[in-house]
This record gives C-alpha cells, structure tokens and sequence, in this order.
C-alpha cells in the first residue's frame, strides 16, 4: 500500500515560523514535523511514499533523498499550479494504481492507521475519511455518520448553529483507485467540497473511521506551541534523535555541555541537541532546544522552543515562546506567552516582548525597547475580533482610539480604492471619539466617507439600500452594558456583514498588511446633510396616511433619549397622531439603563397610555432596531407576542407571500398565519440570515425573538421607527386593538432557559444531542429541534458566549417545563460525561 503525504501549503497562518521553511519542515522536537509523520506510515508497514510538493520544494528534497536513510522509498511530485487537495492527487495518478492512502505533512497524530485500513477493508468502502472528536469543531469540517459508518453529511467549517456534532474530518484518507476518476485532469478540486460531496450524493461507498488518539493540525503558531506542550506533558509519544539520560525526560544530543548542577536543576521534559551549551545555571522547564545552543547563566526558560543556533544572554526570562533559527536574545530582556520570534531576530538587552507578539524574520528589537504590537506583519490566530458583524470592547479600555484607527484602516484595506462608506452613531460621546479615530484609519486606506453622524441606525441601513456606498458602519454604546461600545459593520446592501468578510478584515488587523496610500490620495470626509428628508419620504409613502390621520390615534412614545427623537415623532405626527414624547431630549451622557430600570419605563408608559385612554404606548431601543409594546390597557407585551401581534396583523392585511421568523419562534406563528395560507419561512436567528430571508419579495415581514421587526414594504431592515408606525396603520385600517387581538390570537406555552457549557465542550454536547435524538423528528436549520407532534425543544450553543440555549414550545405549562427540565438534565449529564471521560 501506498501513502501520499500532502506537502505543498504555503503555511502563511504559521507565519514567521513558515517564511524560511515550508510548513511541513518546521521542527517539532528537532524533527521536522513530516518526519514525525514518515515515521508512523512506516510503523504501520507503509514504505512506498508519494511526497506532493509546492512552496519550496528543493528544501524537502535535500532533506528527505529518496528516502532510504529514513526506510522508506519516496516518489516527489510537484504540479505546476494550485490545483487543490485532489488536484494535486490526480496529478500523482500515474504513481497511485493501488489502494493509497492520503495524510497531510503538517500534522501530528499516533492514529491506528492499520485500524482504519481494517475498517476500509471490511466496508468494501470506496473511500474512507478518519474522523475524531475535538472540543471545538469551528475551524473543521464537521462529518456526521450513521451507526454503520457510512457519512451522511458535511458541515465545512461550521459557525455554532451549524454544529451537530464534535466528529471532524481529520485529512487522513483511505482511497481506492478508481476515486481519482472523479477528478479532472488538470483542474482545481478539494477533497472536502468537491469529490468526497460527490460521493455523498451517489451513495457510493463513503465511510468514515473513528479513530481515537492525539490529533493536532499543526496550522497556526497556537497550535505549534499547543503540541509542543502536549509532547513535553507526555499526551504523544514521538520519536527522539537526542539520547535519554539517567534523569527521566531529560534527553541530550552529542557533544552537549551541561554542569552537573544545572542537569540536576532542569525541571519537566527538557531535549538539548547536539553541541548545545548551558553556561552556569540557567533553569530550564519543559522546554525542547535544537542544536548549536547557548543558553546562559541566570537565564530562565519555561515552555519553550528554540531551534537551531539560538543565543540567550544572562538572566533573560522567556516563557510560552518560540525562537526561531539565529535568534540572539540579549542580557536580562524579559519574552512572554506566545510570543513568536522568526529567524535572525535580534532581542536586545533589557527589552520587553509583550505576550502574543509575533516578529517576523531578520528584525533588530532596539535595547530597553517595549514591543506591544506585531513588528512588520503578524498573524495571530485566536479569539475573533467579530462576533458576527459586531466587534465590541470595554470603552477606552479594549476598545481605545488606537484600536478603532487600525480597525479602520483594516476594512478600509478589504474596500476598493476611492469607494464610499457611511459612519454614523448613536447620541453617546464616546461613540463619537472612536468613530472618528476610526474614519482616520479608512482615510488612510484611501477610502472615502459619508459621515451620517448622529442618528438611528435603521436611517442608515435604509441609505445602503439604495446606492453609491460599499458598505456601513455605526457606533452605539451596548444596550446591555453602559462601559462597552459596539461597533458593526453592513454590506453595501445593509445587510450585516459576513462571517467571510470579517476574516477578511480580522486577517489584515493582525498582518498590519493596511494598504497605505500615497499622501496625495487619502480618502475625503462628506457629509448628507438631506438624509433624514430621504428617509422621511420612503417613510411616509408606504403608510395609508389619510386611514391613520382619520383616526387621530393618540399615541405614547418613550424616545429614550435616542436619536429616533429627531425624527419619530414628527413623523408620526405628519401622518396625524397625537404624539405623548417622553425622554425626547437626546442627551450626549446617558447611559443605557439597567434591565430593572427599563422596566420601569415600560410600567411608566403603560400608566401614562392608560391614563390619556390612548392607543397603544412604545418604548424604543436605544439604536431604534427594536421597541417593546404596551396596549391601550397598560399590559406590556413580551419580545415573542409582539412578533406574534406583528404576524397576526399583517396577516389581516396579506393576500399571499411569507413572512420569515428565526427557527427558534413560537409555532403559534403558523397557527395564526394558516388561514390566510400565509407561509412561514424559517432560517437562522442571526441578523444576516433574517435579513437575506427579508431581501425576498415573497416576505412581507422578519422579525425575530428580541422584538426586532422588519416590514419589507419599506426596507428590509429591523426598523422599529417604522415599526411603530406600521402597527399604528395597521390597528388603524383593521379596527383591532393590541389587548383585544392578543385575547384571540392562539397562545401556547414557550419556555427558554440558558447553561454555562464550556467552549471546549459545546461540540461534544452537540454531538451527544445528535446521537440522543436520531430516532426522533429533528430539524438542523440552528442548533437540533426536536418535534413531538406540536410540542419541541431546541438546543443551540451560544456563538459568541460559554453558553448552550434551550428552548421549548408545548400544548401545556406542564409539557414545556417537562421538556425543559429533560433537556436540561441532559446537557448537564454530557457535560460531566465530557468534563470526566471514563
């Protein structure tokens, strides 16, 4: 049997591990981690290897020959293009006539390979992928199998909602021949989006192989110094060049000059290569030294990694770090966690190097210098600036003019040159002072800006969806959290930004790859000074103004000190209501209200509405994308009956078309749309994919469970300005009242509670819920729901949050406690499953 070693990435997340050396050539324990890999194929008596190669291919050559110093025959390909993971394959075809198997060079595993060709064998499979469970499935392409193996279904890289398992497609296949028919000569394909989909859809034999053991895709430097710990902690075993000595875990090469008392001192798994020194008495703690190393006294080391020829002055302090090759570190300088040094870096004397800071190669750190920020382009791979189209911070603290600027001039780098983005903010200071820094970073990107200023934020997603801007972008202080700002980013069509997108962005804020533009053509400033007037005749155009000035509704509305008090009330007013504004003067230091405290305000209200014998009373969100409802009785309706009065009211209005709700909305949706044969669509319950579903002309109204409501009639946006007045004409032209609609519409129980889950385990739980319900009637459109007839639970892990969402919906109070209290007992239970593995 043959192997074919995938060898050909150009490593750019390793980066500057990865710029001098191809990705599978970077040393894990003074090996290269291909060698790692070599090894174990021969462990399992496969010798004949296929090697495709790419970026830098002399340097595998010249380390490898032909293989037979390692006991293995290797065979080099090397296409002349990208042509994909199975391109590349196919290009090796003339050398695959036999079974092969597929492994990558940038990985570390002590896999039962001779299990999973077992496996294929007794399958008669056509192709088999070797799947394990991870604690965080995201970065992966999720694999669901049946019980007798065979795969049902790809998630590639999915976000938590997606997430149905904790089973990843690790990129070791066992293959039959004839598979490479699939591919076309000479084109690009991938093994996980083209072929193996392919097979899936044929039903042809696809199986997969659960296979226990240690698994590390080696494809950031997190991950490199993650399996680096895990070799020292003992979780792999690994072939060792260097020679164990009388202490355990210690191993050193030839020529190595160690005192007895330092020897004494190491501490943990300590490797020294050949000719490596340690001066004195430096201490050393887990920590993995190439050769030609001089280490000297004083020094302290903990959980490093050096490579080949590095120098460490006196008395320097270097922990959780990489050094690459010729890396010289002067007296008393002080490294921390995560730092990554590339080759030929110069640390001087008594410098610091803050924690995750990555140095490319061949740079020179000045003596006393404090380094806080990537020198020359960085990548760090860890947690998101997003959480989907929102990046959010403690004011001035995270989230620092400083921070904005280079935000800024991120997006900006990912917008063509010379295009135009809308600003705007809400009424808080401090979202005027980031908005600015950040209009500085976009200008020097060479983008320019319409600068909307104060005002609500569904005025300015009503601008984007016209044209002339690529994209938006509003400041408000968090309506959870007075100290954060939230910052979040639309596309040119309003609709929140994409996950794609926002990596895009994320990459180039931790390259610093801004795009710089000559002084001569920084972006310009404009404002639109008549946007408001824009709104206001959309606004007004789509509502039966003489059905609601007939009327003369009187309406209660508390502006909450926002910048919908600019505008709301005269248009309310235009259309002929007798507006009651309170909190209307927008005030620059008001901050957001505790929850105890907005419920205040509702009750206020409602007493005022009761009071005056009005209509119906509303409460505005601060960034005017949601309002809370309160009848002509003074009862406060909660997020889901106002979606529900929502459906129910333009039901009444509606010959045909949709209306598009989150999967995790009451089904009494459907009950009160059914007979106007009204459809409901259902989709994801984040902003964006609500807001593609609201794009269809079919659908007349989005909502979701947090009282955000979009009537498409006007803009497909969550628009609670709108909203108001659309609720108004609404009761106006149908004669109905909120309280007495809200007696008639079908009422079933909806419970929703929320568990602390750990990240690491919320693929597990997912996983576990899969397995719990596949007997059972389960949709995947968000999380897992489960249907019992009419009744159902639903469980979602929290994107942003350590937390797993359940929900239920059931005839009675009875039944939606039990099935709350059932899946409760559940999660808990697979959570101390995963948390104590037998």
């Amino acid at each position: 049997m043959k192997a074919v070693i995938m060898a050909g990435g150009f490593g750019t997340r390793l980066h500057p591990l990865s710029i001098n050396l191809p990705k599978p050539m970077v040393p894990l324990c003074n090996r290269p981690i291909m060698l790692h890999i070599v090894d174990l194929l021969k462990k399992h008596g496969i010798t004949e290897l296929v090697m495709l190669l790419y970026f830098q291919p002399d340097t595998v050559k010249k380390f490898f020959g032909d293989g037979s110093e390692y006991g293995v025959n290797i065979t080099y390909v090397t296409p002349l293009e990208d042509l994909g993971t199975a391109g590349a394959v196919k290009a090796a075809a003339r050398h695959l006539d036999e079974r092969f198997l597929i492994i990558s060079g940038d990985l570390l595993t002590d896999f039962d390979l001779t299990a999973a060709i077992k496996f294929h064998e007794a399958k008669n499979a056509k192709a088999t992928l070797t799947l394990t469970s991870v604690p965080d499935p995201l970065q992966f392409g999720v694999v669901i199998t049946n019980q007798k193996g065979e795969i049902t279904k790809f998630l590639e890289k999915p976000d938590w909602g997606e997430v149905f398992s904790d089973t990843i497609n690790t990129g070791i296949y066992i293959l039959e021949p004839e598979v490479l028919d699939l591919i076309p000569e000479g084109e690009n394909r991938d093994w996980s989006k083209d072929i193996f989909p392919q097979l899936l859809q044929q039903k042809d034999r696809l199986y997969g192989c659960t296979l226990k053991g240690y698994w590390q895709d080696i494809g950031n430097t997190d991950a490199y110094l993650e399996t680096c710990k895990d070799i020292m902690a003992g979780k792999v075993e690994i072939e060792i060049d260097e020679t164990l000595t009388e202490k355990k875990k210690v191993f050193f090469g030839a020529e190595t000059s160690v005192s007895e008392d330092t020897q004494k001192a190491l501490r943990g798994m300590v490797v020294l290569g050949d000719n490596t020194r340690l001066v004195g008495k430096p201490k050393l703690k887990n920590c993995l030294i190439g050769r030609n190393c001089t280490i000297e006294d004083g020094a302290e080391l903990e959980d490093c990694i050096l490579w080949d020829n590095v120098y460490v002055k006196a008395n320097s302090k270097i922990k959780g770090t990489v050094l690459g090759q010729n890396v010289r570190v002067g007296v008393s300088a002080i490294i921390n966690q995560g730092v990554v040094v590339g080759d030929n870096s110069k640390v001087g004397k008594e410098s610091t190097i803050n924690a995750d800071v990555k140095i490319w190669p061949s740079k020179n750190i000045e003596n006393s210098a404090i380094v806080t920020h990537n020198l020359i382009w960085g990548e760090i791979w860890r947690k998101s600036l997003f959480e989907g189209a929102l990046v959010k911070g403690l004011t001035n603290i995270e989230l620092t003019p400083e921070f904005a600027a280079k935000l800024g001039a991120a997006y900006g780098s990912t917008l063509p040159k010379d295009s135009f983005v809308l600003t705007g903010r809400d009424s808080i200071r401090s979202s005027r002072m980031l908005k600015r820094a950040f209009v500085g970073g976009l200008l020097s990107a060479g983008v320019n800006v319409r600068d909307v200023k104060r005002l609500s934020l569904p005025v300015l997603r009503y601008k984007l969806t016209t044209f002339g801007e690529v994209g938006g972008v509003h400041f408000r202080q968090s309506p959870r959290d007075a100290a954060v700002t939230e910052i979040i980013f639309f596309d040119e069509h309003g609709l929140e930004l994409s996950s794609a997108a926002a990596k895009s962005i994320e990459r180039i804020y931790y390259k610093e790859n801004f795009r710089r533009v000559h002084y001569s053509e920084p972006g310009s400033i404009s404002e639109l000074p008549n946007l408001y007037s824009y709104y206001r005749d959309g606004f007004l155009r789509t509502l039966d103004r003489d059905a609601i000035s007939k009327a003369k509704p009187r309406v209660v509305v508390d502006l909450n000190h926002s910048p919908a008090a600019e505008v709301l009330p005269a248009l309310l007013t235009e259309l002929g209501c007798d507006v009651i504004e309170l909190n209307s003067h927008i005030d620059e230091s008001y901050m957001a209200s505790a929850l105890e405290d907005q419920i205040e305000s509702f009750e206020r209200v409602g007493q005022i509405v009761t009071a005056l014998g009005a209509t119906a009373g509303f409460w505005l969100g601060p960034s005017g994308e949601k309002a809370v409802y309160i009848d002509g009785r003074g009862k406060i309706f909660s997020q889901t009956d106002t979606l529900a009065l929502a459906a129910a009211l333009i039901t009444k209005s509606m010959k045909d078309g949709s209306i598009a709700v989150p999967i995790a909305a009451p089904h009494t949706i459907e009950e009160i749309t059914r007979e106007q044969r009204v459809q409901v669509i259902r989709t994801k319950g984040d902003g964006r994919s609500l807001g593609t579903a609201a794009q269809d002309k079919e659908v007349h109204l989005c909502g979701d469970i947090e009282g955000r409501l979009a009537y498409t009639g006007f803009q497909p946006h969550f628009d609670a300005l709108y909203a108001v007045a659309k609720t108004i004409e609404l009761l106006t032209k149908t004669g109905e009242t909120l309280d007495g609609l809200h007696q008639r519409i079908p009422k079933r129980p909806y419970r929703q509670i929320q568990l602390p889950c750990s990240w690491e385990y919320k693929g597990g739980i997912m996983r576990l819920m899969n397995e719990a319900t596949i007997e059972l009637q389960t949709t995947f459109v968000d999380g897992v729901k489960v249907h019992f007839g009419d009744d159902w639970v639903l469980v979602i892990p929290d994107p942003y949050r350590p937390l797993v969402h359940i929900l239920a919906e059931a005839n009675t109070k009875k039944k939606a406690d039990s099935l709350i209290k059932e899946y409760r007992e559940k999660v808990e239970e697979w959570l101390q499953l995963l948390q104590n593995p037998a």
